[in-house]
């Protein structure tokens, strides 16, 4: 999965999508906030979502999880997933332009489903 440039990255934000129509074109990532992930495990974090392999996208993109990514000084990325039709939505002030949007990445792949285990742990 193509991610923006992550090293800053020292906090990420677990969200779990309550409206997840709202996210298609939300500016904010809008849902519950459900865990903190720092140091070593936003690093591994970032690594396990890197390593996901790309997919076609399909169409619902209805996702239930989200990130919100942040360095020392501010907001860097959010990523919406959609396990379902394989589709993360990426936007945020360090996305640059040609990365922006949805993006299709292989939900049933080992990595994935390792995030998605993650996720539904906390």
């Amino acid at each position: 999965m193509l991610l923006p440039s992550c090293e800053k990255t020292e906090l990420i934000e677990v969200v779990r999508l309550t409206d997840p129509v709202v996210n298609m074109s939300s500016a904010d990532l809008k849902g519950e906030d459900v865990a903190l992930w720092t140091a070593d495990e936003a690093v591994e974090a970032l690594a396990l979502m890197s390593s996901i392999p790309d997919d076609d996208l399909h169409r619902c993109f209805i996702p239930g999880w989200g990130i919100r990514a942040h360095s020392s000084t501010g907001l860097l990325f959010r990523i919406a997933f959609c396990f379902r039709c394989h589709g993360a939505r990426l936007w945020g002030p360090s996305v640059p332009a040609e990365q922006e949007g949805l993006q299709g990445f292989a939900s049933q792949s080992p990595a994935a489903l390792d995030l998605l285990r993650r996720f539904r742990a906390i």
